[in-house]
């Protein structure tokens, strides 16, 4: 064959492969996908529920940098609060509801570097609720051994440090269980690192002393659900990759502190950017499925929203296998969060958004998803503001059995107003206090 029909041949075939691929594949789009194939901004119809917007943490000091908020009933007297998680300040507060929807705002735990996720658990078995605070070390991509996990022992009105683990890279979220049976609280740990991480369990040793086991090694674990996935009777941990890999992860307990890793997902798209994982029994069928935001793509400055951005529904099966549905299309997904918020008796979703497109007024931050009781979802709009936010909660923050929303704004890209802090909406009209 002359030289000169094998190169027309070999530019015609690098011409036509991506084409091919880029058709084949929709939903894959290249890495740093040009502005022009954005799927821009989009506003939902608005919520049938009414809800009443405060800012429940106003002390802003700058650009506010919220890593996460829970509701819970933290001091056991029968009303919830809400925790959050503040990167900027260093801390870990508790917020009050007060008369005329008032907030009043107890920082509990100081001097920790760059908070993720603060795990509220009764680690001595004493009674009540020690804090385990999961910290980056800087907010940044960074591959420093820089993380660290840190209990805060409660006494009485006050904490008592202790350090649990060190030596790692950004540590993103620790949760608790028995996974050996033995009767004391272990730990699931998973460090996220920037180019290197892992996920780890803790064995609990006794007098707050830990032993770390290695599950595996990977790069951008963000959240390790722990739930009994297969049933059998004992502890099992999920986890999210999304560094390297973009995959999802289970570790099956075979008892004695072992565990055998499976792989129940992945995709080629390295630009998916999950955002985190939340265990539920969204169908309630009487297993824990996972729910997976996804918009992650903060690598980028000027993120916008894509095709793949949204919420994904892993349904449990059984025996490991997970079915997947993508049940959202909100773009820059960040976090989600499962509520019955209409009283209906089944599981609705939240979400909130944190790199949409905030050039478009009235984009949406803040949706729910309406369950219809067979899965089929209904999105509508709560706000377009404030924007940037990455954690959200669920649950019943003024005691009238209705299920409210907390969210918390991580102010790190453009553009730099709409600003939030810890923001909650009251679910239903509100009477004067």
């Amino acid at each position: 064959m002359p030289a000169a029909l094998r190169l027309s041949i070999l530019v015609v075939l690098l011409t036509l492969i991506p084409l091919i691929t880029w058709f084949l594949l929709p939903q894959v789009p290249h890495l740093r996908s040009p502005a022009e194939i954005f799927s821009g901004g989009k506003k939902y119809p608005a919520s049938p529920l009414e809800f009443d917007y405060v800012q429940a943490g106003s002390d802003f000091g700058g650009y506010p940098l919220i890593t996460n908020v829970q509701v819970l009933d933290f001091d056991g007297d029968g009303i919830n609060e809400i925790l959050a998680c503040d990167a900027s300040k260093n801390s870990v507060s508790l917020f009050s509801l007060l008369p005329q929807t008032k907030w009043k705002e107890q920082v509990i735990i100081s001097d920790v570097a760059v908070p993720a996720h603060a795990t509220c658990v009764d680690i001595d078995l004493d009674g009540d609720l020690d804090v385990i605070v999961s910290e980056l070390g800087n907010i940044q991509p960074d591959d420093g051994i820089i993380g660290r996990v840190e209990l805060f022992e409660k006494k009485g009105e006050k904490f008592v440090r202790h350090l649990l683990l060190d030596h790692v890279r950004r540590v993103a979220d620790v949760q608790s269980g028995d996974f050996d049976k033995d009767g004391d609280i272990d730990l699931a740990v998973a460090v996220f690192g920037h180019n290197r991480g892992e996920v780890l369990w803790l064995e609990n040793q006794g007098n707050f002393k830990f032993q770390k086991h290695e599950l595996l090694v990977a790069p951008g674990t963000i959240h390790v659900p722990v739930a009994d996935y297969d049933l059998d009777g004992d502890l099992d941990i999920a986890a999210i990759v999304t560094q390297d890999e973009e995959e999802l992860w289970g570790f099956e307990n075979l008892g004695n502190g072992q565990f055998k890793k499976r792989k129940i997902w992945m995709t080629i798209n390295l630009d998916f950017g999950g955002a985190g994982l939340v265990k539920a029994d969204l169908d309630q069928d009487g297993d824990q499925d996972l729910i997976l935001p996804a918009g992650d793509n903060l690598e980028d400055r000027d993120a916008y929203p894509q095709a793949y951005h949204g919420c994904y529904w892993f349904e449990n099966k059984g025996d490991w296998n997970f079915e997947i549905t993508k049940i959202s299309d909100l773009g820059g997904t960040y976090a989600a969060d499962v509520g019955d918020l209409d009283a209906d008796g089944d599981l609705d979703l939240v979400l909130v958004s944190m790199t949409n497109d905030w050039n478009t007024p009235g984009t949406a931050s803040v949706v729910w998803l309406e369950n219809d009781g067979q899965q089929n979802f209904t999105t509508w709009q709560i706000a377009s503001e404030p924007i940037h936010l990455t954690t959200v909660a669920v649950g019943d923050l003024d005691g009238d059995q209705k299920a409210d929303i907390v969210a918390g704004s991580m102010n790190l890209l453009k553009p730099f107003q709409r600003l939030g802090r810890v923001s909650a909406w009251i679910n239903g009209p509100q009477e004067e206090k």
